[in-house]
């Protein structure tokens, strides 16, 4: 019988990474950056190939599921929470890309962070995010993943504010955390709701639980527990995927080093809420008010974020915007039942959004630190290569055939067109998200790479990144060409590979039916044209406004200042949170809570009877001045008193030892 070593020892992979942060954190700050490299690059570099090992024996094993109970962590009366890990087709996708361009994304931070004060720390971090990440992908059952979950928030918030001494990041990296806690709790609330139904967390126990399957409440369209549970659960994922109404971290979330928004807020942590939306997909078609619910907000978000990203001048935070738009289409697709769409559209994202992150990260780097693309201009010549790589993340995003993108797109706008609650309008609000996309992602090209140079060339001399940097460039731009080719044959009227590769997980292809038919084929070519047109628009637009006539732009913006204005200032929602919450909250907390409660109130009473023991104290001490006389005057007042009571305190109408008549 044949023996499968790295299943049976799953843990080494997520292990490795967290003993790399351990040996960095402990010891890194001692020693040269070559060895922190060492640590950093060869743990995560084993551990995805520990990954491809694993992922290896999965498929040679023919299992559906791999599912190992390692030891008990938590036991309570007929409640438990073990380290227990799983692997499928889900497990496998995510894993691979967590560890795969992790890994890349470590390779280029040597070069990047290279002169970088705080060297050791950065890279024992990042090893302690991916830790997190893999238990999160890896987990068996909703505890174990809410550890990761909350280790992954965790560490963002100190990569984000890696940069502490700066306001800003300190600021940004709080904002992080404070948001995901919004989130995290809605999460603890739904898993506490889903153990009141099902009695445990364990995935497999709750999905094929006969309880669910029988669901009278969800049936009969009212509100009830699992909706509830799937509405809280979705509430957390909002927090750690950047929907509305909790996205407002993720743009701030760019104070830190650009290989962090690399990792972090394009490949994997903001894609978590998307892994566990897919992974609950059992308990979310059980909930249709809350599969309406994803589509919704996942639509909105995405079209709202587009078009903050139209006016926005940092390099970096314009692909902020676009991550949470990004994010919003896979939401989209999970809320119609499209998860297969909504996870290949995560796995071709996290190729080209890297890519685009780690190719800005690059023009950063060239430009001496400048993020201000309206001081760049004219840099395709001087670093070819960064440009050539970051065009063809370009072409992947805004869907261009056949790049990575085009694919997931277009099968995300195809299932949104057939959906039956509000199809129309979804595919509309998606249709018109791609062509904003295709706007600003040309719109940053066109002002970053073509025209005149808009900075004094001789302070500052453009150059190209070293090959530590453009190495891991060059691979993932290759992964955004051919990322997407798991579906060519599906566009081709023959097998999707990708979605019969998840249907273990799904359940099959969620439209074959609809898929198998020539005509819904034909309607999803037609379906492709134009969302290929829609982009089309977008570039023909941002060609116009930024190269052919560049002086153009200006005037349209100052014609439209007060719709200018407000995407420029992000619809002033951070100034509607600060007014509407932070503010109240600290003014509730400095007035009532703070001067009324704990000064005021506690610090007033324990005070109070302190100084009223004081001065008795001091007053009786004063009786004791060593002067004879007043020792004798204070005896016979005392005698004084205690004959007054004997003789003349009432006790019951008469005097206590009576009265002579």
């Amino acid at each position: 019988m044949p023996t499968y070593p790295m299943l049976e020892y799953l843990w080494i992979i997520p292990l490795l990474p967290l003993l790399g942060a351990a040996v960095n954190g402990l010891f890194g700050a001692k020693w040269p950056n070559k060895f922190v490299n060492i640590v950093a690059i060869g743990s995560t570099g084993l551990s995805f190939l520990g990954a491809l090992e694993a992922v290896r024996e999965f498929f040679e094993s023919g299992q559906k599921l791999f599912h190992r109970e390692f030891f008990t962590w938590i036991a309570a009366g007929n409640f438990r929470a073990g380290f227990d890990l799983q692997m499928d087709q889900l497990t496998v996708v995510m894993v691979l890309v967590v560890t795969g361009v992790g890994w890349l994304i470590h390779i280029y931070a040597t070069g990047y962070m290279a002169h970088e004060g705080g060297y050791y720390r950065f890279f024992s971090y990042l090893n302690l995010f991916m830790f997190f990440m893999l238990i999160l992908v890896l987990a068996a059952n909703y505890v174990l993943l809410f550890v990761g979950w909350e280790g992954v928030g965790l560490s963002s918030y100190l990569l984000i504010g890696f940069y502490f001494l700066r306001k800003s990041a300190a600021d940004a990296g709080k904002k992080a955390f404070i948001v995901n806690r919004i989130g995290d709790f809605g999460f603890m609330l739904g898993m506490f709701l889903l153990f009141r139904a099902f009695h445990t967390l364990d995935f497999q126990a709750i999905f094929t639980s006969s309880t669910l399957q029988g669901w009278p409440v969800e049936l009969s369209g009212h509100l009830g527990t699992l909706t509830f549970a799937c509405l809280l659960i979705f509430m957390g994922a909002c927090g750690k995927s950047a929907q509305l109404p909790l996205y407002v971290w993720l743009p701030d979330a760019m104070e830190g080093p650009t290989p962090v928004s690399a990792l972090i807020h394009a490949a994997t942590m903001v894609t978590a809420g998307v892994y566990v939306v897919a992974r609950s997909h059992v308990l979310f078609t059980h909930a249709p008010i809350a599969m309406s619910v994803v589509a919704i907000v996942g639509c909105a978000t995405a079209f709202f974020a587009a078009t903050i990203g139209l006016v926005q001048t940092d390099i970096k935070k314009v692909l902020a915007y676009s991550t949470v738009s990004q994010l919003g289409y896979m939401f989209l697709a999970c809320g119609i039942g499209a998860f297969s769409a909504g996870i290949f559209h995560l796995m071709t994202h996290a190729f080209f959004k890297a890519l685009l992150f780690l190719a800005a990260g690059s023009v950063i780097h060239a430009m001496g630190g400048e993020q201000d693309m309206s001081r760049m201009g004219g840099l395709s010549k001087k670093i070819r290569w960064t440009f050539g790589t970051m065009l063809i993340a370009t072409f992947a995003i805004t869907g261009i055939p056949f790049f990575a993108g085009f694919f997931s797109k277009d099968a995300i706008l195809f299932a949104a067109f057939q959906s039956q609650a509000g199809g129309t309008i979804l595919y509309a609000f998606g249709l018109l998200t791609a062509l904003l996309t295709a706007f600003y992602m040309f719109r940053l090209i066109f002002l970053t790479f073509s025209g005149r140079p808009r900075f004094d060339e001789h302070k500052v001399h453009v150059h190209e990144s070293p090959w530590s940097m453009l190495g891991p460039l060059v691979i993932l731009a290759v992964l955004s060409t051919i990322g997407g080719w798991f579906a060519l044959p599906a566009f081709f009227q023959g097998p999707d590979y990708f979605a019969n590769f998840l249907g273990p997980v799904f359940g099959g292809h969620e439209s074959a039916e609809a898929a198998n038919e020539i005509a819904a084929h034909q309607l999803e070519l037609i379906l492709a044209g134009v969302a290929v047109g829609a982009a089309l628009i977008g570039l023909a637009v941002a060609y116009w406004l930024y190269l052919k006539r560049p002086g153009k732009a200006d005037g349209l913006a100052h014609s439209l200042k007060p719709a200018y204005k407000t995407l420029l200032n992000k619809y002033y929602v951070d100034e509607l949170y600060a007014a509407v919450v932070v503010k109240p909250l600290l003014w509730i907390s400095t007035n009532v809570l703070w001067k009324a409660a704990d000064v005021a109130g506690i610090d007033g009473a324990v005070n109070g009877i302190a100084d009223g023991a004081r001065a008795i104290g001091d007053g009786v001490r004063h009786t004791q001045s060593g002067n004879t006389r007043s020792y004798a005057v204070w005896v016979v007042v005392g005698a004084i008193v205690i004959i007054a009571v004997i003789f003349f305190w009432p006790s019951g109408g008469k005097p206590v030892l009576g009265m002579v008549h």
